[in-house]
């Protein structure tokens, strides 16, 4: 192989590919697993998932990492927890020179890495933005927005909110705060709740797809009497389900299943030594709901969940 790494296979003769996670608690993870699997099988490898537990959990993904080296696999992707900790990015070097590391969705600065698949992250907070902006231009009423998100250290959450202040810059739309927090529904639930208190006349709650599950439970209780509009800044099954019946407004959708797809394609190039090959471009769709799902909008079946570490 032109690539220099030997193609490790497991006990069934394919090459095993670590696929390390920040966690399966967002739904979004989920479409992407499914990418990867549905893709690993095309292409005869054999992919083992290993979630970290979440964005804090530096050190575990840290752990997996040289447990994944240690095990012989012939390569690993990995949606990073954080995207310049230093412990991770030594973490990355180190495995970099035993088997190809792939990175994917969430971005790493890590110099290591044999490729990279996912979107960029402002353009996403853009096209929210820019469905803001449409709507509020300035000069019109002042409108008022919340933004729920990530925590600070994932590679996501900085590029989005910056494309998304941008994108308002011309707009009659002001973002008043920003609340951060692990992305499972419980935790993002907790920034909703404060955000709602603090802002109640707000216009547009903006969220990531666990804080936009959040809200739509509480609007379901009737625990909020005004609850603002909703506007996920990605895309999960409950956020599709409440975009299809009207109760979110919009989302930017960046096709999960796509980039877990992608990222299988990559790590095969490399396993194979086709190092220059360009893979297949990766397109941010704006979603304005009611809407009725196209199958090109499509996420993982609703009983698939991966077995995990």
């Amino acid at each position: 192989m032109g690539s220099g790494f030997s193609a490790a296979a497991d006990a069934g003769g394919e090459p095993e590919v670590c696929v390390l996670v920040p966690h399966f608690k967002d739904e979004y993870w989920l479409s992407v697993a499914y990418g990867v699997s549905t893709e690993a099988e095309t292409l005869g490898l054999s992919p083992r998932f290993l979630e970290a537990g979440g964005y804090r959990a530096v050190r575990r993904q840290t752990e997996q990492i040289a447990a994944c080296t240690a095990s012989g696999a012939a390569a690993m992707v990995i949606g990073v927890v954080s995207s310049d900790d230093p412990e991770l990015l030594q973490a990355i070097s180190d495995a970099a020179r035993v088997i190809p590391v792939v990175g994917f969705v969430n971005e790493s600065r890590s110099t290591a890495l044999a490729g990279f698949v996912g979107v960029d992250w402002r353009v996403m907070g853009s096209r929210i933005g820019d469905y803001l902006a449409r709507r509020h231009p300035k000069g019109q009423p002042p409108v008022t927005a919340v933004l729920i998100t990530g925590p600070e250290q994932a590679g996501w959450t900085a590029p989005l909110e910056t494309g998304l202040r941008r994108s308002l810059e011309n707009s009659a739309v002001r973002l008043a705060a920003v609340y951060h927090a692990d992305t499972s529904v419980r935790e993002q639930l907790g920034e909703v709740e404060v955000a709602l208190s603090q802002f109640a006349d707000a216009d547009y709650l903006i969220g990531s797809a666990p804080a936009i599950e959040a809200a739509m439970g509480l609007a379901a209780t009737g625990a909020v009497a005004d609850m603002p509009a909703l506007v996920a800044t990605y895309v999960s099954h409950s956020v599709l389900r409440g975009l299809t019946s009207g109760k979110v407004r919009a989302l930017a959708f960046d096709d999960p299943i796509a980039q877990g797809r992608l990222a299988m394609q990559r790590v095969d190039d490399v396993l194979a030594g086709r190092l220059g090959e360009e893979g297949e471009a990766l397109t941010i769709e704006l979603l304005t709901g009611p809407f009725d799902t196209p199958q090109n909008f499509r996420l993982s079946p609703p009983e698939y969940f991966p077995a995990s570490e």
